[in-house]
């Protein structure tokens, strides 16, 4: 099993390009579903969430072309097998995303409950009453989804709870389905407005993406384009984060600040200083951090996916910080790794409170899921002496050479086995 080795205490500082993001590439190859014609992808991370997708993607029958590292053209025209097997979904929650398309063009779909980073409940309760209240019969049954529909209904959806995936997944199905569907308690994230402008350029009809309202007129067919994935939001996060905490300099090419609002916030509250244009952010930090307390919330307010490397980031900063966690309820599993390098943390049900010391001690640590990988990383590069953080699986999962980039910015970091 894979390590990462981290010799801490220097500020970091250079330039790094933004990777595509994760959370909107992968909506993104399962549109691919919804027409016959070739998709053209491109900004796709190397990620082994993105492999894991395309098997999936490849064992259904989907013809896949890779032209270089970052660019894919799809064809579901020969797709014979709408199923996703419980070997290929368990380690990736996102797999579910196939079940709208697969339904809304082919008429049904046997998934496997999803798997995932293991950071509380995140049930699928939501995809499938969509689903329902469009004309699906669906069963569950061990363990797998049985979804049939001959011609899928366009309604009015009500959510019960704001859900990334879900928003996506109905939206995807209503572009085939006849008439108009109306989702209300809509997610806002910037993935789900990357989406629909994928979707808008293969033909389909939709409006208000990025508000809680979206309404998708259903079409008979969509067809083929090429669209460009955004920026990885959460990975331009992190690095501003750790560049923050280390007292260092970087420009982040690629990187759109629009999208990072409720973070960049808490930086400059922190004592950064940023600049940004359309398609770049320079961050200096001339200083020790100040901490910062948050909330996390849904979209467009402070992202659950950037509340453990902030955790690291007030471990070493000036003053007290408290921080309540609102999404996920077991999503403070990487306390108890900070607390062995001698981070100063209190839990108190969902809210963690984190006094400030002037150096954490470099320790041997184990990650527990895909962001508290990064807020560990952060920690190896603040710390005094040597880390080791084991299970990096987790951080392949969704963050592109991150040691490479690291290694750019100055950092003392390597894998080993």
């Amino acid at each position: 099993m894979q390590k990462l080795v981290i010799h801490g205490g220097k500020p970091l500082c250079g330039e790094i390009s933004i990777s595509g993001a994760k959370n909107a590439a992968l909506p993104a190859l399962c549109a691919s579903l919804l027409t016959n014609d070739t998709l053209r992808l491109k900004n796709i991370p190397d990620l082994k969430d993105v492999t894991t997708m395309v098997s999936l993607l490849k064992q259904m029958g989907v013809t896949i072309l890779t032209n270089d590292t970052s660019e894919m053209e799809l064809s579901a025209a020969h797709l014979t097998n709408p199923i996703a097997p419980y070997e290929m979904v368990k380690t990736m929650r996102a797999a579910i995303l196939v079940l709208g398309p697969l339904l809304a063009h082919k008429g049904e779909a046997i998934i496997s409950l999803p798997g995932g980073c293991a950071i509380g409940l995140r049930p699928v309760d939501q995809h499938i009453k969509g689903l329902q209240a469009m004309g699906a019969e669906i069963i569950i049954e061990h363990g797998y989804i049985h979804a049939k529909a001959k011609k899928l209904v366009g309604t009015r959806i009500v959510m019960d709870i704001v859900t990334v995936t879900g928003t996506e997944n109905l939206m995807m199905a209503a572009c085939l389905a006849s008439g108009l569907t109306r989702l209300e308690n809509a997610a806002r994230e910037p993935e789900i407005v990357d989406l629909a402008q994928c979707l808008i350029k293969m033909g389909a009809k939709i409006e208000g993406a990025g508000t809680d309202v979206i309404t998708i007129q259903g079409v008979d067919a969509l067809h083929g384009c090429m669209h460009d994935v955004m920026p990885d939001r959460i990975e331009t996060g992190t690095f501003l984060t750790a560049v923050t905490a280390s007292s260092g300099q970087i420009h982040l090419k690629g990187a759109r600040a629009d999208m990072l609002d409720a973070v960049i916030d808490k930086l400059l509250e922190a004592g950064a200083i940023i600049n940004s244009e359309e398609n770049w952010i320079h961050l200096t930090m001339n200083k020790p951090p100040k901490s910062v307390s948050l909330r996390t919330a849904p979209y467009p307010a402070f992202p659950t996916d950037m509340q453990a490397q902030f955790m690291t980031l007030n471990s070493v900063a000036n003053g007290t910080a408290i921080i309540t966690e609102t999404i996920f309820e077991n999503r403070f599993m990487h306390v108890q790794e900070l607390r062995r390098m001698n981070a100063e943390i209190t839990v108190e049900g969902n809210t963690a409170i984190v006094h400030g010391i002037p150096k954490l001690d470099g320790a041997n640590v184990m990650a527990t899921d895909l962001r508290a990988s990064a807020s560990l990383v952060i920690a190896g590069l603040v710390a005094q002496g040597e880390t080791v953080i084991d299970r990096i699986y987790h951080l392949d999962r969704g963050y592109e050479r991150i040691e490479q980039k690291l290694v750019h910015l100055g950092a003392k970091i390597a894998r080993i086995n």
